[in-house]
């Protein structure tokens, strides 16, 4: 099942959910950039699509381990986007930049579990905020039917 067709129809939705949720991303750990990238990990299903009233949007965070460690590299970062100053002292490098986005570099692939499930929180509670948005729109009913299809 593509659920392009109802993902494409919420764009609108997305981008005023987006900026209310600013003050979420500011009030939260991440950066916009690091909140950049947990979005374009994540992606939204629709659970129990068949019954609008039992229906809910979730986050699919299970590919957002794969940003971690670019998430990381962003945090260290100084503001004029040189590196910051935290020098692990390792080799660094395009190597070491591809072992860790293999997994293989380091004692978890540069994964922070606590940021991990912090960003999982947050990407739930964006979808809450999108459910809402299009309940208070009228666009629910619509795009369950979508989803269904």
């Amino acid at each position: 099942m593509s659920d392009s067709n109802w993902t494409d129809r919420i764009a609108g939705e997305r981008m005023a959910v987006d900026q209310l949720f600013n003050d979420q991303v500011q009030a939260s750990s991440f950066s916009s950039q690091q909140w950049g990238l947990v979005m374009t990990a994540v992606e939204f299903e629709i659970e129990n699509p068949e019954d609008a009233d039992d229906a809910r949007i979730v986050a699919d965070t299970s590919k957002l381990s794969s940003v971690m460690p670019e998430m990381e590299r962003v945090a260290n970062q100084s503001p004029m986007g040189g590196p910051g100053g935290d020098s692990s002292g390792g080799s660094g490098g395009l190597l070491s930049g591809v072992k860790d986005a293999l997994g293989l570099g380091g004692d978890d692939g540069g994964i922070d579990r606590e940021q991990l499930a912090a960003a999982e929180e947050l990407a739930q509670m964006y979808a809450g905020d999108l459910q809402e948005k299009l309940e208070s729109k009228g666009k629910w009913e619509e795009i369950c039917v979508l989803a269904r299809e």
